[in-house]
């Protein structure tokens, strides 16, 4: 290909449609149909436009790798005689800019402009460089109603107010940071792994109960649409079919006038029941589970019923204060026994994400028990020594490296521990740990840590020294890089 092809422009028109099998758009859309030549979309959306397609067209289906498809649309031929740009008409689900190619095409096309930036180091070789000379790129969107608008339309829902949370090819930390915020109304793009009944699993899981769901599928398909509301646990055991979408509510009174199960609303037994559990606090017509700050230590289950091992609750809040957790993204809590400092930060801080670490096997079941006692999802667990652990970072781990570290237990290896840990900290990271004297305790922790303090050239803040009722002192350290 010549050099002075990639110096054309591109355009991309990304036109939205719903499952419908009959699509209907407007005379500007179908005259940009009619006069295209190269299209491009999933093979879905090319069962439902290819009636429209000109005869001779050129379809390019979006599939995985998308670099690959990326390849394809900047390589194709050039639109017509005379014109020098390239022009693809991309279909999409929806809106194309709600989570959608539209945003992929800005992104890709961006990025391959760096790239090919940053592959030649002078003027010079950047005008010989075809690879180099990357076209500028215009988009041009037609959009429709997207899934969750239509869901809400269906049940004359007003959609202003919901969380937005898309699980389609995404992991879980944004919905269970919804749940965790106590989001009223939130809204779920589905995918083939994060059904509609594993999301409600979830959430039962978890106790986040208080919600009905509702679930929209083949929205837009005049024969296939269905939409149903229904509690989680029939959720939980019902298959849906895909396409699908889900609106999660707590607002009882208005899914009420859709659903003929039973409520919990004010006034009624059930709920007066309900409301009597100091676990629960009312919310308009329902009842939510409270969002307390600071989880009482009878609360947790505990390693073989010793209340010795956790780390108390306003220890644990001024831990959690020292490790500056507002500012700060990824959480490892190494030594978490009990996992009472892990549950703690992910509810009292949900945006973090958490890796933690014990040697101990038994305390796996353990933290998971407290986790869904107190709906904490999504804290990853690790059991093993640490030292001998393989650190969940690396390219394809999705994991970032740790700005926060809390060591509530070392074994006498604090040293090792530390060292391992600054292989991997944030420059603006922070490790914080308590420190205990009492007579049973043989290793002075606190001097350890001077040591390795001054030994890995790290910068102290004064430590804090708290006694509570008749424990023994506790020493909380921080130090930072």
């Amino acid at each position: 290909m010549k050099s002075e092809e990639f110096a054309t422009a591109m355009k991309f028109i990304v036109i939205g449609i719903t499952d419908n099998p009959k699509p209907w758009f407007p005379p500007e859309v179908l005259e940009i149909i009619k006069n295209g030549k190269v299209f491009s979309g999933g093979k879905r959306h090319h069962e439902i436009v290819a009636p429209l397609l000109p005869e001779g067209a050129e379809w390019i289906d979006i599939t995985a790798p998308l670099d690959a498809v990326f390849e394809q649309y900047t390589q194709h031929p050039l639109s017509s005689e005379g014109d020098r740009g390239r022009l693809s008409i991309v279909f999409a689900s929806g809106d194309p800019l709600f989570f959608g190619i539209a945003n992929t095409i800005k992104r890709k096309m961006k990025e391959q402009r760096e790239q090919s930036g940053a592959c030649s180091s002078s003027a010079e070789s950047r005008l010989n460089s075809s690879e180099a000379q990357m076209p500028e790129v215009e988009i041009v969107v037609y959009p429709t109603f997207n899934s969750l608008q239509m869901l809400a339309h269906r049940l004359v829902m007003p959609y202003h107010d919901m969380r937005i949370v898309s699980l389609t090819g995404r992991p879980w930390p944004e919905f269970d940071k919804a749940l965790i915020e106590r989001a009223d109304k939130i809204g779920v793009l589905t995918d083939k792994e994060h059904t509609p009944a594993t999301i409600a699993q979830r959430m039962l899981d978890y106790g986040y109960t208080d919600y009905m769901m509702s679930i929209g599928e083949h929205l837009g398909n005049p024969s296939l649409e269905k939409v149903t509301t229904i509690s989680l646990e029939e959720a939980a055991r019902t298959e849906f079919s895909m396409p699908n979408c889900v609106i999660l509510n707590t607002n009882y009174h208005e899914l009420n006038t859709r659903s003929a199960l039973p409520l919990a609303t004010k006034g009624t037994k059930e709920f007066s029941q309900i409301i009597n559990d100091n676990s629960w606090a009312i919310n308009g017509n329902s009842c939510l589970r409270k969002r307390t700050f600071g989880i009482p230590d009878q609360a947790f289950t505990l390693l073989d019923g010793r209340e010795k091992m956790i780390t108390k609750m306003p220890i644990r809040l001024l831990t959690l204060q020292a490790l500056d957790l507002p500012k700060k993204h990824v959480l490892w809590d190494i030594g978490f026994c009990t996992g009472s400092v892990s549950i703690e930060a992910r509810l009292q801080f949900p945006h973090l994400h958490i890796e933690a670490f014990e040697i101990r096997p038994e305390c796996e079941a353990i933290i998971h028990e407290n986790a869904r006692r107190f709906g904490a999802p999504g804290i990853n667990v690790h059991i093993g020594d640490f030292l001998s652990t393989p650190l969940p970072i690396g390219e394809g781990s999705g994991v970032r490296l740790p700005d926060a570290v809390f060591i509530g237990g070392h074994g006498g290896e604090l040293k090792e521990i530390m060292k391992k840990v600054l292989t991997v900290l944030t420059d603006d990271g922070i490790i914080v740990m308590n420190s205990v004297k009492a007579p049973k305790v043989t290793t002075d922790s606190h001097q350890l840590w001077d040591e390795a303090c001054l030994e890995f050239g790290l910068k102290q803040e004064p430590p804090m020294r708290i006694v509570i009722d008749e424990h023994h002192p506790i020493i909380i350290l921080k130090a930072h890089k």
